[in-house]
């Protein structure tokens, strides 16, 4: 299964229970852009994040597990696309949900990250002012 990927080390919990099929690869294309700017199912709900994911296979932008919504990681369990990259600034780390390790990957297509002027937790005008107290 070796891609090009280094494993780097972080604790595991077990990504059976969360739905995801111990027969998949790392599927990544590089060439595919991100979705938008913030996690699609918040954008289309009113939501807010915390922090944000970007599918490595798909290019879905989702918000992280610490977000109320955990719209990454629903994404992963329900297309089968186990690794995500983070799509915060200053940020080129790759997860995967699967084996729930960190990993390096390629560089993906532009843009990285969210926009600059982009608050996190986002987006602007949405995010209650007891955010912190509702973070997973």
């Amino acid at each position: 299964m070796d891609q090009g990927f280094t494993v780097g080390t972080r604790h595991r919990v077990g990504a059976a229970r969360r739905g995801l099929s111990m027969t998949n690869g790392i599927d990544i294309d590089p060439a595919i852009p991100p979705s938008g700017a913030g996690c699609v199912e918040c954008l289309a709900t009113d939501g807010w994040w915390y922090h944000l994911r970007r599918c490595a296979h798909c290019g879905h932008v989702g918000c992280c597990d610490s977000s109320p919504s955990q719209h990454a990681s629903h994404h992963a369990v329900d297309t089968q696309h186990a690794v995500v990259q983070s799509f915060e600034p200053k940020e080129d780390w790759f997860w995967n949900y699967l084996t729930e390790q960190v990993l390096e990957g390629p560089s993906l297509a532009p843009p990285n990250h969210h926009p600059l002027d982009q608050p996190t937790p986002g987006p602007a005008g949405r995010v209650p002012d007891d955010w912190e107290d509702l973070l997973n």
